[in-house]
């Protein structure tokens, strides 16, 4: 008799394969992945799905947003580039937690949540997820745009398969929603 798969399999399946890649990355380059170390795992496709380039440019981002991975095309295999607002170009050693955040949607796209974005990140950085979830919510507090009650989230980054803004945390702070 075959089994009959749910949306849940499938999730409790991506969610499996998102700690995985995320703990292999912290293999490879951990235990502390710096700035230098981000640009090799952004050229590193057997982490990263598809070619990406950071910038420092907040002309692609929302109001409040700290980073999304623009496609470059219409097709994923054309790449993305992946935007981060300049504020944390003097502050290089949180930029790859703001990147890693982001790699789900350009691994997984509208599948991933931000709940697969925080075990990624979480698991690549060898760090506990609430740990993550609290440290993108300091750096989203930073552009000052607050919670959103619906969600939890605010103005971090944008939901994962949404083109609008939210998603991640933002200026009201994570602990009073």
């Amino acid at each position: 008799m075959a089994t009959q798969l749910t949306a849940d399999h499938a999730k409790v399946s991506l969610s499996a394969h998102v700690a995985a890649k995320g703990a292999e990355i912290f293999e490879k380059y951990g235990p502390h992945i710096g700035y230098s170390e981000l640009q090799a795992i952004l050229q590193d496709h057997t982490v990263v799905r598809y070619p990406v380039e950071l910038a420092f440019d907040s002309s692609h981002l929302n109001p409040g947003e700290f980073a999304y991975p623009a496609p470059n095309g219409a097709r994923p295999e054309e790449g993305f580039t992946l935007y981060v607002h300049p504020i944390y170009m003097t502050q290089l050693s949180v930029v790859p937690l703001l990147a890693l955040y982001q790699i789900v949607t350009v691994n997984y796209g509208e599948f991933a949540s931000h709940e697969d974005a925080e075990t990624f990140a979480s698991h690549a950085l060898g760090m506990d997820r609430e740990e993550c979830y609290q440290k993108i919510c300091e750096l989203a507090d930073q552009l000052g745009v607050g919670i959103d009650p619906g969600t939890g989230m605010g103005g971090g980054v944008r939901p994962m398969h949404e083109h609008s803004h939210g998603g991640g945390c933002g200026g009201g702070g994570c602990g009073g929603g």
